[in-house]
C-alpha cells in the first residue's frame, strides 16, 4: 500500500487486541486519515489466538484483504511467540512491538530469524499498576502509536481521553487508570526510540 502503513495485531481472545485495532482506526480517523480496522474472524473463543489489522493512509485505501506484509506487528501476548510466526511477511524496515518484561534481544531468538527492530513493553505490569487488572490493550495501543508515529502524542492522548469518556460514561473511575496506562507505555517507547537514535548517530 503506497503512502500508508499496515499493522497486524496478534493476541488471544479476551485480551482486547481487536478493540485496540478498532480504537487505533478511530483515533487515526480523527486526524483526517483514511483507515481500516478489522479482525480476522475465526474460532474466537476466550484465550484462542486472534489476529486483527489496521491500514492507515493519507490517501483512499482500495485494498480490503488481510495484511500479509505488514509494516508493523503488535504482539499483545508473548506466549504467542512460541506457537505463531508473528514475524511472517513483515517488511525489512518495519518493527515488532511485544508485550513482555524481557528485552528485545531476549525475545529475538523466538522470531524465526527476524533481524529488524523490536520494541518491548511490559503492558501487564503497566495495566496492573494503573488499572489493578491485566488489560494489556491500552498500553499496547499507546506503544503502537508511539512506534508508528501515526499521530503526535498530545493529539493521541486528547483523542483517547474523549473516547474513554464516551465509552466509560457510566464507569468514570476507570478513565484515569486507562489514561495513565497510555502515558506510561508511551514513555517506555519514547525512551527506547531516543536510545535507538543515539546509537544511530
Amino acid at each position: 500500500m503506497e503512502k500508508g502503513i499496515e499493522i497486524r495485531w496478534h493476541g488471544r481472545g479476551g485480551q482486547g487486541a481487536k478493540t485496540a485495532a478498532l480504537l487505533l482506526a478511530d483515533v487515526a480517523f480523527q486526524t483526517g486519515q483514511y483507515v481500516q480496522g478489522f479482525p480476522e474472524y475465526g474460532p474466537e473463543r476466550m484465550g484462542a489466538p486472534i489476529t486483527a489489522y489496521n491500514r492507515i493512509s493519507r490517501n483512499p485505501i482500495r485494498v480490503h484483504s488481510n495484511i500479509y506484509e505488514p509494516d508493523y506487528v503488535v504482539v499483545v501476548d508473548e506466549t504467542l511467540l512460541h506457537c505463531v510466526d508473528v514475524a511472517a511477511g513483515i517488511k525489512r524496515d518495519g518493527a515488532i512491538i511485544i508485550n513482555t518484561p524481557k528485552s528485545a534481544e531476549e525475545v529475538r531468538p523466538l522470531l524465526n530469524g527476524y533481524t529488524g527492530r523490536i520494541f518491548t513493553v511490559d503492558a501487564r505490569s503497566i495495566s496492573m499498576k494503573t488499572l489493578g487488572q491485566n488489560f494489556p490493550n491500552s498500553p499496547m495501543l499507546a506503544a503502537a502509536v508511539a512506534v508508528t508515529g501515526v499521530m503526535p502524542r498530545r493529539e493521541f492522548i486528547a483523542d483517547m481521553k474523549a473516547s474513554y469518556e464516551h465509552k466509560f460514561a457510566k464507569k468514570p473511575e476507570v478513565i484515569e487508570g486507562n489514561m495513565k496506562a497510555l502515558s506510561l507505555a508511551f514513555d517506555v517507547v519514547e525512551k527506547a526510540l531516543e536510545e535507538e537514535y543515539k546509537m544511530a548517530v
